[in-house]
């Protein structure tokens, strides 16, 4: 779909209908939107707990940070997920939790790691291509990580959802 088609509800899958009334939404149709609460949850989180259930995976490891957003403040390095009918029973391994922003930059330049080159340009967090913004005209590892907001250049209200996103099986 293209950004802003209308999406039917009736015309989805049996498990996308059931994932957009476990989340709430009532209506008969929506605009497609990479990062509405709905379109996050079925263009991720759904397809993420689906990946999961298919290759009968028991643990995912996460290259998740605590630093990144507020709502991974008090996470683990171990997580167990509880399943249900929707959500499959699984660990998340989280390495790199303890990391910050600039420790990524520090391994990125000394292993030599390739990284995406809007980086380069000012970006700091990629989201959806139409919502993301660069925070400034240096490249991110030359920007203040210490004292900004990584993810200012995102989409706030989906930021806003984030913890609603994660109990449903969002990283």
């Amino acid at each position: 779909s293209q950004l802003g088609s209308i999406v039917r509800i009736k015309d989805l899958n049996e498990r996308n209908r059931a994932e957009l009334e476990r989340i709430g939404f009532k209506e008969d149709e929506f605009a497609f939107e990479a990062e509405s609460y709905a379109g996050n949850h079925l263009m991720k989180t759904v397809v993420f707990n689906q990946f999961i259930e298919t290759n009968k995976m028991k643990g995912i490891f996460m290259a998740i940070r605590r630093d990144e957003h507020s709502s991974r403040q008090h996470d683990e390095y171990f997580t167990k997920k509880e399943g249900d009918n929707l959500t499959p029973e699984h660990t998340r391994i989280s390495p790199i939790l303890h990391f910050t922003e600039r420790d990524i930059w520090d391994a990125i330049k000394l292993y030599n790691i390739p990284y995406c080159p809007l980086y380069e340009i000012g970006y700091r967090s990629l989201g959806a291509r139409s919502t993301s913004k660069k925070l400034a005209e240096v490249p991110a590892w030359e920007q203040d990580l210490e004292n900004t907001i990584e993810r200012a250049g995102r989409r706030q209200d989906k930021e806003k959802a984030m913890e609603r996103l994660r109990k449903l099986g969002y990283m």
